[in-house]
């Protein structure tokens, strides 16, 4: 990998495309609505009926539901970004984490990008915002040591102070909050020694009643909550798998809170990192959307099978 490609993301490998898919879980369906073979786009967010982004690249696109078609979104003063980026409530301005390692905040439409975090010794990795606007729930590391477990920090939205949230020796990521605010939700390798052995968890905001939400044989990530906190959905990755790979045989698995332990909706695919990093369930909590990487010299890595 050249130091282009770690400076702006993943791309695609020889014969690979990436597509994006929307799934409906109640009416147990999937729709595939775009495929791009020049670009790897990753991590879905939904603003509006019609409009999605993601990025690519190290920039930030719109996406038309209906068409599929991409529009870069053109900012100044930002580096290039990763897969962490998170809708502000406010509705007009995003939070993005860059690959400088810092947080920054930008207009939805376009235009100065302002900077959040300024800890060149601390790499920020943000997906969550609180339903009042008002905090940042995210997972830093120290930069460049990508071996030490990741904490759980909360900052205000304006910057300031952080303040670190105790849920353990092991690592934890994708730190996103309940639609009521009392809760953040994670996945955490603190309930087991295996190796790499994520869970999904969730913590009271005031850092009390950590809790393990099921228990699973599999690697279970990004635990994402539906508008309406009715539903929810992660990526389950094979038994033994360390962290979240690109290009894997992954499942999507949709379950009603009350009970984490039933899917309501299994879908199988080929993915992984770029699937479903950060919340992606449309306005309405009815549909997400979802990236899959298939490999043209791989049919087994093709299409998505809806399993439930």
């Amino acid at each position: 990998m050249t130091q282009d490609q770690v400076h702006r993301g993943r791309t695609l490998r020889p014969g690979q495309r990436a597509e994006l898919w929307i799934a409906e879980p109640a009416a147990g369906r999937v729709q595939r609505i775009a495929q791009y073979t020049d670009l790897l786009i990753e991590a879905p967010n939904w603003l509006a009926a019609d409009r999605l982004v993601v990025n690519g690249d190290g920039r930030l696109w719109s996406v038309d539901v209906g068409s599929g078609a991409l529009s870069p979104i053109p900012f100044d003063g930002l580096p290039p970004i990763n897969n962490d980026h998170v809708p502000h409530p406010d509705g007009t301005t995003i939070l993005l984490s860059a690959n400088d390692g810092q947080l920054y905040r930008a207009p939805l439409a376009g235009g100065p990008a302002t900077k959040i975090t300024d800890d060149p010794e601390t790499a920020h990795y943000l997906h969550g915002v609180s339903p009042d606007g008002s905090e940042l729930a995210y997972v830093e590391l120290p930069r460049g040591q990508f071996g030490v477990p990741g904490r759980l920090a909360v900052l205000p939205v304006t910057g300031g102070e952080r303040r670190l949230i105790d849920v353990g020796d092991g690592h934890c990521d994708g730190p996103e909050y309940s639609p009521d605010g009392d809760w953040i939700l994670i996945n955490s390798e603190s309930f087991t020694d295996a190796p790499g052995h994520a869970q999904l968890a969730r913590i009271r905001t005031d850092g009390t009643e950590f809790e393990r939400l099921l228990r699973s044989e599999r690697v279970d990530w990004f635990p994402h909550l539906a508008p309406r906190g009715d539903l929810a959905c992660y990526l389950s990755f094979p038994a033994g798998t360390l962290g979240h790979p690109a290009d894997q045989p992954v499942e999507l698995r949709v379950v009603r809170t009350p009970d984490w332990d039933v899917p309501i909706m299994d879908l199988a695919l080929f993915g992984g990192q770029g699937t479903i990093n950060v919340n992606s369930w449309a306005p309405d909590g009815e549909r997400f959307a979802f990236v899959a990487y298939p490999l043209a010299a791989e049919p087994a890595s093709q299409g998505v099978v809806v399993r439930a």
